[in-house]
Protein backbone atom coordinates (compact mmCIF):
# COMPACT_ATOMS: atom_id res chain seq x y z
CA UNK A 1 0.00 0.00 0.00
CA UNK A 2 1.42 3.55 -1.50
CA UNK A 3 2.14 6.20 1.24
CA UNK A 4 -0.99 8.23 0.00
CA UNK A 5 -3.16 5.04 -0.03
CA UNK A 6 -1.87 4.99 4.02
CA UNK A 7 -3.14 8.27 4.78
CA UNK A 8 -6.14 8.25 3.22
CA UNK A 9 -7.52 4.98 4.92
CA UNK A 10 -6.05 6.54 8.09
CA UNK A 11 -8.70 9.24 7.36
CA UNK A 12 -11.38 6.82 7.18
CA UNK A 13 -10.86 5.26 10.82
CA UNK A 14 -10.62 9.03 12.17
CA UNK A 15 -13.55 8.72 14.27
CA UNK A 16 -12.23 5.84 16.11
CA UNK A 17 -8.51 6.91 16.25
CA UNK A 18 -9.04 11.24 16.90
CA UNK A 19 -7.98 12.75 20.51
CA UNK A 20 -11.00 14.81 21.36
CA UNK A 21 -9.74 18.41 22.12
CA UNK A 22 -11.71 20.81 22.70
CA UNK A 23 -10.93 24.40 20.23
CA UNK A 24 -9.32 27.34 21.59
CA UNK A 25 -12.08 29.69 21.81
CA UNK A 26 -13.95 27.43 24.31
CA UNK A 27 -10.60 27.04 26.40
CA UNK A 28 -10.36 30.65 26.31
CA UNK A 29 -13.33 33.11 26.48
CA UNK A 30 -11.42 35.91 24.69
CA UNK A 31 -10.20 34.27 21.88
CA UNK A 32 -11.04 34.89 18.59
CA UNK A 33 -13.13 32.84 16.55
CA UNK A 34 -10.94 33.24 13.75
CA UNK A 35 -8.12 30.98 14.80
CA UNK A 36 -10.64 28.67 17.08
CA UNK A 37 -8.96 25.47 18.21
CA UNK A 38 -8.31 22.12 17.49
CA UNK A 39 -9.07 18.45 18.04
CA UNK A 40 -5.69 17.08 16.76
CA UNK A 41 -4.82 13.63 15.44
CA UNK A 42 -1.08 12.62 14.96
CA UNK A 43 -0.67 10.10 12.53
CA UNK A 44 2.49 8.31 13.22
CA UNK A 45 6.11 7.95 11.76
CA UNK A 46 5.15 6.69 8.61
CA UNK A 47 2.62 9.91 8.15
CA UNK A 48 5.01 9.98 11.31
CA UNK A 49 -0.66 37.49 7.05
CA UNK A 50 0.09 40.94 6.56
CA UNK A 51 3.69 40.79 5.37
CA UNK A 52 5.16 44.69 6.51
CA UNK A 53 6.42 45.74 3.54
CA UNK A 54 5.13 45.42 -0.07
CA UNK A 55 6.98 46.34 -3.16
CA UNK A 56 4.83 47.01 -6.87
CA UNK A 57 3.39 43.49 -8.01
CA UNK A 58 6.09 42.81 -10.07
CA UNK A 59 8.64 42.98 -7.30
CA UNK A 60 11.41 44.56 -9.49
CA UNK A 61 10.98 47.99 -8.97
CA UNK A 62 11.98 48.51 -5.63
CA UNK A 63 14.45 46.62 -3.23
CA UNK A 64 13.74 45.62 0.28
CA UNK A 65 14.23 48.05 3.07
CA UNK A 66 17.23 47.20 5.43
CA UNK A 67 16.07 45.47 8.34
CA UNK A 68 15.84 48.15 11.37
CA UNK A 69 18.46 48.36 13.32
CA UNK A 70 16.54 47.83 16.51
CA UNK A 71 15.25 44.55 15.27
CA UNK A 72 19.22 43.23 14.42
CA UNK A 73 20.15 44.24 17.92
CA UNK A 74 16.93 43.27 20.21
CA UNK A 75 14.62 41.28 17.69
CA UNK A 76 11.44 41.40 17.84
CA UNK A 77 8.93 41.05 20.52
CA UNK A 78 5.90 38.94 20.10
CA UNK A 79 2.76 39.46 22.04
CA UNK A 80 2.64 36.04 24.31
CA UNK A 81 -0.20 37.06 26.10
CA UNK A 82 -2.07 37.77 23.54
CA UNK A 83 -1.62 34.49 22.01
CA UNK A 84 -2.42 32.96 24.96
CA UNK A 85 -5.81 34.55 25.26
CA UNK A 86 -6.26 33.25 21.60
CA UNK A 87 -5.90 29.70 22.35
CA UNK A 88 -2.01 29.17 21.12
CA UNK A 89 0.34 27.65 22.75
CA UNK A 90 3.48 29.40 24.62
CA UNK A 91 6.24 28.28 26.02
CA UNK A 92 6.03 29.67 29.28
CA UNK A 93 1.77 29.06 29.70
CA UNK A 94 -0.02 27.21 31.54
CA UNK A 95 -0.14 23.34 29.96
CA UNK A 96 -3.84 22.99 28.13
CA UNK A 97 -5.47 20.63 26.22
CA UNK A 98 -3.83 21.83 22.91
CA UNK A 99 -0.47 22.44 23.93
CA UNK A 100 -0.51 18.84 25.64
CA UNK A 101 -1.20 17.74 21.77
CA UNK A 102 1.23 19.50 20.73
CA UNK A 103 3.38 17.25 22.31
CA UNK A 104 2.27 14.62 21.02
CA UNK A 105 2.63 15.79 17.40
CA UNK A 106 6.36 17.22 17.84
CA UNK A 107 7.46 13.99 19.37
CA UNK A 108 8.41 12.09 16.20
CA UNK A 109 8.72 15.18 13.93
CA UNK A 110 12.04 15.60 16.42
CA UNK A 111 12.80 11.85 16.82
CA UNK A 112 13.07 11.93 13.14
CA UNK A 113 15.00 15.04 12.51
CA UNK A 114 17.94 13.76 15.02
CA UNK A 115 17.25 10.46 14.75
CA UNK A 116 15.93 10.09 18.55
CA UNK A 117 15.62 6.10 18.57
CA UNK A 118 14.68 6.05 15.00
CA UNK A 119 17.39 6.72 12.44
CA UNK A 120 17.50 10.71 11.57
CA UNK A 121 16.38 10.92 7.58
CA UNK A 122 17.67 13.01 5.22
CA UNK A 123 17.06 17.17 5.12
CA UNK A 124 14.36 16.11 8.43
CA UNK A 125 15.06 19.00 10.24
CA UNK A 126 13.32 21.08 7.67
CA UNK A 127 9.49 20.13 8.09
CA UNK A 128 6.68 22.07 6.04
CA UNK A 129 3.23 22.96 7.50
CA UNK A 130 0.80 23.07 4.68
CA UNK A 131 -2.80 22.31 3.87
CA UNK A 132 -5.07 20.71 0.84
CA UNK A 133 -6.67 24.63 1.05
CA UNK A 134 -6.49 27.51 2.71
CA UNK A 135 -8.70 28.25 6.13
CA UNK A 136 -7.69 24.85 7.40
CA UNK A 137 -5.66 25.79 9.83
CA UNK A 138 -1.88 25.35 8.72
CA UNK A 139 -0.68 28.79 10.47
CA UNK A 140 -1.98 28.19 13.39
CA UNK A 141 -0.67 24.47 13.19
CA UNK A 142 2.72 26.00 12.49
CA UNK A 143 2.95 28.53 14.92
CA UNK A 144 1.40 25.94 17.87
CA UNK A 145 4.50 23.78 16.45
CA UNK A 146 6.98 26.09 16.57
CA UNK A 147 6.61 27.31 19.95
CA UNK A 148 6.26 23.74 21.40
CA UNK A 149 9.76 22.92 20.01
CA UNK A 150 11.26 26.51 21.57
CA UNK A 151 9.82 25.08 24.89
CA UNK A 152 12.26 21.58 24.43
CA UNK A 153 15.38 22.19 26.73
CA UNK A 154 17.31 20.78 24.02
CA UNK A 155 16.43 22.24 20.86
CA UNK A 156 15.61 25.81 18.80
CA UNK A 157 13.33 26.56 15.99
CA UNK A 158 13.21 28.82 13.15
CA UNK A 159 9.88 29.48 11.86
CA UNK A 160 9.74 30.80 8.01
CA UNK A 161 6.59 32.59 6.67
CA UNK A 162 7.02 30.95 3.48
CA UNK A 163 3.41 31.52 2.54
CA UNK A 164 4.89 34.22 0.32
CA UNK A 165 1.55 35.45 -1.48
CA UNK A 166 -0.51 35.61 1.61
CA UNK A 167 2.23 35.67 4.83
CA UNK A 168 0.25 35.85 8.25
CA UNK A 169 2.78 35.05 11.37
CA UNK A 170 3.95 38.34 11.95
CA UNK A 171 0.21 39.16 12.37
CA UNK A 172 -0.64 36.56 14.55
CA UNK A 173 2.89 37.09 16.79
CA UNK A 174 1.97 41.06 16.66
CA UNK A 175 4.85 42.03 15.14
CA UNK A 176 6.30 44.36 13.00
CA UNK A 177 8.74 43.06 9.67
CA UNK A 178 10.41 44.18 7.08
CA UNK A 179 12.67 42.29 4.94
CA UNK A 180 12.74 38.45 4.53
CA UNK A 181 12.66 34.98 2.76
CA UNK A 182 11.85 36.60 -0.96
CA UNK A 183 14.64 39.25 -0.23
CA UNK A 184 16.83 37.07 -0.43
CA UNK A 185 15.92 35.13 -3.64
CA UNK A 186 15.09 38.37 -5.34
CA UNK A 187 18.66 40.72 -4.23
CA UNK A 188 20.90 38.12 -3.97
CA UNK A 189 23.18 39.76 -1.75
CA UNK A 190 21.81 39.92 1.81
CA UNK A 191 22.95 38.94 5.41
CA UNK A 192 20.73 35.88 6.25
CA UNK A 193 21.22 36.60 9.22
CA UNK A 194 20.25 40.22 9.13
CA UNK A 195 17.21 38.50 8.04
CA UNK A 196 16.24 36.29 10.63
CA UNK A 197 15.34 37.59 13.58
CA UNK A 198 15.20 36.44 17.72
CA UNK A 199 12.56 37.25 19.62
CA UNK A 200 11.50 37.28 23.24
CA UNK A 201 10.90 32.97 23.09
CA UNK A 202 14.56 32.14 23.96
CA UNK A 203 15.26 29.45 21.31
CA UNK A 204 12.48 30.88 18.46
CA UNK A 205 13.69 33.35 15.73
CA UNK A 206 11.69 34.38 12.48
CA UNK A 207 12.65 34.96 9.07
CA UNK A 208 9.82 36.25 8.01
CA UNK A 209 8.47 36.08 3.80
CA UNK A 210 9.73 39.34 2.70
CA UNK A 211 8.47 41.40 -0.43
CA UNK A 212 6.00 40.30 -2.77
CA UNK A 213 6.83 38.92 -6.44
CA UNK A 214 4.62 37.90 -9.65
CA UNK A 215 7.21 34.93 -10.23
CA UNK A 216 7.84 33.13 -6.67
CA UNK A 217 7.48 30.32 -8.09
CA UNK A 218 10.32 30.58 -9.87
CA UNK A 219 12.49 31.94 -7.54
CA UNK A 220 11.65 29.32 -4.93
CA UNK A 221 12.52 26.73 -7.73
CA UNK A 222 15.65 28.23 -8.29
CA UNK A 223 19.39 27.75 -7.67
CA UNK A 224 19.07 30.24 -5.69
CA UNK A 225 16.69 28.78 -3.00
CA UNK A 226 18.94 25.29 -2.90
CA UNK A 227 21.88 28.10 -2.22
CA UNK A 228 19.24 29.59 0.18
CA UNK A 229 18.67 26.40 2.04
CA UNK A 230 22.14 25.18 2.33
CA UNK A 231 23.27 28.70 4.14
CA UNK A 232 20.30 28.06 6.61
CA UNK A 233 21.21 24.44 7.37
CA UNK A 234 24.90 25.67 7.65
CA UNK A 235 24.36 29.16 9.50
CA UNK A 236 21.55 27.57 12.05
CA UNK A 237 23.00 23.75 12.13
CA UNK A 238 21.19 23.62 15.82
CA UNK A 239 17.69 24.78 14.89
CA UNK A 240 14.66 22.62 13.82
CA UNK A 241 13.19 24.54 10.49
CA UNK A 242 9.24 24.89 10.88
CA UNK A 243 7.77 26.54 6.88
CA UNK A 244 4.89 27.61 7.20
CA UNK A 245 3.98 26.64 3.31
CA UNK A 246 0.90 27.94 1.21
CA UNK A 247 -1.74 25.30 0.70
CA UNK A 248 -0.77 22.79 -2.00
CA UNK A 249 -3.90 22.96 -3.94
CA UNK A 250 -4.26 26.60 -4.00
CA UNK A 251 -0.99 27.68 -5.58
CA UNK A 252 2.46 26.28 -7.10
CA UNK A 253 4.60 27.31 -4.78
CA UNK A 254 4.48 24.85 -1.87
CA UNK A 255 5.18 21.77 -4.34
CA UNK A 256 8.21 23.28 -5.32
CA UNK A 257 9.06 24.08 -1.28
CA UNK A 258 7.94 20.21 -0.66
CA UNK A 259 10.89 19.32 -2.40
CA UNK A 260 13.44 20.55 -0.13
CA UNK A 261 11.47 19.12 3.19
CA UNK A 262 12.60 16.24 5.03
CA UNK A 263 8.87 16.18 6.85
CA UNK A 264 6.00 17.27 5.62
CA UNK A 265 3.23 18.17 8.17
CA UNK A 266 -0.57 17.86 6.23
CA UNK A 267 -3.45 19.72 8.55
CA UNK A 268 -6.31 18.95 7.30
CA UNK A 269 -9.93 20.14 8.18
CA UNK A 270 -12.32 17.73 9.82
CA UNK A 271 -15.92 17.06 8.37
CA UNK A 272 -14.97 19.95 5.19
CA UNK A 273 -12.25 18.25 3.41
CA UNK A 274 -12.88 15.33 1.48
CA UNK A 275 -10.39 12.68 0.85
CA UNK A 276 -10.20 12.84 -2.50
CA UNK A 277 -8.75 16.33 -2.15
CA UNK A 278 -6.21 14.76 0.56
CA UNK A 279 -5.11 12.61 -1.54
CA UNK A 280 -5.01 15.10 -4.32
CA UNK A 281 -2.52 16.87 -2.00
CA UNK A 282 -0.14 14.19 -0.46
CA UNK A 283 0.08 13.69 -4.69
CA UNK A 284 1.83 16.98 -4.80
CA UNK A 285 4.42 16.26 -2.10
CA UNK A 286 6.88 14.57 -4.13
CA UNK A 287 9.80 12.77 -2.36
CA UNK A 288 9.14 13.82 1.43
CA UNK A 289 10.35 11.09 3.21
CA UNK A 290 7.57 11.20 5.80
CA UNK A 291 4.61 12.99 5.39
CA UNK A 292 1.99 13.37 8.52
CA UNK A 293 -1.62 14.32 9.33
CA UNK A 294 -2.99 17.16 11.50
CA UNK A 295 -6.31 16.82 11.98
CA UNK A 296 -8.20 20.02 12.64
CA UNK A 297 -11.52 21.27 14.01
CA UNK A 298 -12.97 17.89 14.60
CA UNK A 299 -16.27 17.02 16.07
CA UNK A 300 -15.82 16.37 19.76
CA UNK A 301 -17.94 13.57 21.24
CA UNK A 302 -18.23 15.03 24.71
CA UNK A 303 -18.72 18.58 23.53
CA UNK A 304 -20.87 18.22 20.45
CA UNK A 305 -19.11 21.05 18.47
CA UNK A 306 -16.74 22.16 15.89
CA UNK A 307 -13.60 24.26 16.72
CA UNK A 308 -13.16 27.09 13.80
CA UNK A 309 -12.22 30.12 12.43
CA UNK A 310 -12.53 32.42 9.79
CA UNK A 311 -11.48 31.61 6.17
CA UNK A 312 -8.29 33.54 4.63
CA UNK A 313 -7.58 32.79 0.88
CA UNK A 314 -6.02 33.79 -2.18
CA UNK A 315 -6.90 36.70 -4.87
CA UNK A 316 -9.01 38.38 -1.93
Amino acid sequence: MSLIEKAVSKLTNVSADAIAVPDAEALQPAARAEKGGSTIERMSEALARDGQLRSPENGTAARAKPVAEQHRREGVRIHLESLRSRGFVTPDGNQTQISQEFRVIKRPLLANAFGRGVPAIKNGKRIMVTSAFPGEGKSFCAINLAMSIAAERDNKVLLVDADVARPSIPKELGITVEAGLMDWLIDGNLDISQLVLPTNVDKLAILPAGRRHQQATELLASASMSRLMELITARFPDRVVIFDSPPLLVTTESRVLSSYMGQVVLVVEAGKTSHESVQEALATIGSSEVVGLILNKARSAEQGYYGGYGGYGYGV
